[in-house]
């Protein structure tokens, strides 16, 4: 694709230059070492997909809102730096890559490549598909652009494996190539879909963190409400009574067994604090949502092995 020793340095840069200006989304290359610049790059087609590797001085790629304009073929680039440093910028957002990292950015937006970001010659593997192909909604998609993502195993690891030594090795015939692409195009799919997946399970994961804390936060609140229910706590935090059941089987409790316990516990805190020993037990067993007398006394005893009078005994105070 590109190897032109017989320029100069400058020469060279102008030329690389011209060829990311003119490719199918256009980009600029700049350099701060225009008179030492040296560069070269090999390119495999595999239908949809197209695969570059850039051997380049420190560098600089950048691809401006006029260019998105000019032309946009609505590709999803995946880029690597097996040597050198690489760092991403697109949506405000950078990733600085290290040799084991991947990262995506979209051609629909603009971005900034910086190859060679410690001063060193950069190797950059950039392979790119149309994005609607990969069958994700651009919006998803947004989520993981310029995000430092492993490289290392899974399908990530696989992809990064097979674009190395498509890139390296030169051992491959013409009917290899649909094969190739079809390689390729599942990888760069499932990579995605993976990240894809991974993140919205985070995303669900600290949702129901943030719910947990909503709930008991409003428990804590309305303890003292008889009528405190999972079907009232439901309706004020707007999701179902399934979901909310669902919610804490990760506390190994039930919702209702929960709230039983936190009310016996400030029963249980009320009924030894000296300051109260003058409050009849009823009456702090209705102060925590108890609606009976009996039904907190059978729970009290199940919970702490004495009945509420005793325990207010043991503790040194006395019912009047």
């Amino acid at each position: 694709m590109f190897d032109r020793d017989d320029l100069s340095p400058p020469d060279r840069l102008a030329a690389l230059n011209e060829l990311f200006v003119t490719s199918e989304h256009p980009m600029s290359l700049s350099s701060r070492e225009a008179e030492d610049f040296r560069a070269s790059a090999r390119t495999v087609d595999l239908a949809a997909v197209n695969v570059v590797e850039l051997r380049v001085s420190p560098s600089q790629v950048v691809r401006t809102p006029k260019m998105v304009r000019q032309a946009d073929p609505e590709l999803l680039c995946l880029a690597m730096a097996p040597s050198g440093k690489l760092v991403m910028s697109q949506l405000g957002r950078e990733a600085v890559l290290e040799s084991t990292d991947i990262a995506l950015y979209d051609s629909s937006r603009p971005f900034g490549l910086q190859l060679g970001a410690g001063g060193e010659p950069t190797t950059l593997v950039r392979v790119h598909i149309p994005r609607a192909q990969l069958g994700q909604p651009a919006d998803r998609i947004e989520r993981l652009l310029a995000r430092p993502l492993p490289g290392q195993a899974g399908f990530a690891g696989m992809l990064v494996h097979f674009l190395t030594g498509l890139t390296t090795q030169a051992a491959y015939r013409p009917d290899d190539l649909g094969r190739l692409a079809r390689i390729s195009e599942d990888l760069l799919t499932a990579v995605v879909a993976h990240h894809l997946d991974a993140e919205a399970a985070l995303r669900e994961d600290s949702r129901r963190r943030t719910l947990l804390l909503s709930v008991e936060a409003f428990v804590q609140q309305h303890l003292h409400d008889p009528d405190l229910s999972p079907t009232h706590i439901a309706d004020a935090l707007h999701v179902s009574v399934g979901y909310l059941h669902r919610l804490f089987t990760t506390r190994e409790t039930t919702l209702a067994a929960w709230i039983r316990r936190l009310r016996l516990e400030r029963a249980r805190r009320d009924l030894r604090d000296p300051a109260l020993r003058d409050i009849p037990i009823h009456r702090i067993a209705a102060r925590w949502g108890f609606k009976d007398h009996s039904t907190f006394t059978r729970s009290f005893r199940t919970a702490y092995h004495l009945s509420p009078r005793d325990y207010r005994h043991a503790t040194g105070s006395s019912e009047p």
